[in-house]
């Protein structure tokens, strides 16, 4: 469809299409791309600004030395055997299980009791 001005219609924007490109023109989205990638090269760029700024400073070296100590630390620490730890899960599993039905009987009680309030006033 044409109109005014010898312009074709063809994103259907604006109802006289006096404003839509040319089919030859690039549509409005890789502008939109290119500033996304821009954004993307500045964040890079800080990344890695901060990066040799945390190098320089030697926060990384500190960084890496505690998750050394980290791992000799945990190297130190007696862990639940496999028999153990299915015992302490079944202990969790039925002391939520207890805790749940306990509060949904608590809530049954008190939501009848409001209800036997409600119909007697």
């Amino acid at each position: 469809m044409v109109y005014r001005g010898g312009l074709e219609n063809r994103f259907g924007l604006t109802p006289d299409g006096g404003s839509n490109p040319s089919p030859s023109a690039k549509p409005d989205d890789a502008v939109e791309v290119k500033v996304v990638s821009t954004l993307q090269y500045i964040l890079l760029g800080v990344a890695v600004a901060v990066f040799f700024w945390a190098w320089q400073k030697g926060h990384l070296l500190r960084l890496g030395n505690y998750v050394d100590e980290t791992k000799v630390e945990l190297r130190k620490c007696t862990w639940p055997t496999r028999e153990e730890l299915k015992g302490s899960t079944v202990v969790v599993l039925v002391s939520t299980a207890l805790v749940a039905v306990f509060t949904v009987g608590v809530d049954f009680i008190i939501s009848q009791m409001i209800v036997l309030l409600n119909n007697n006033f």
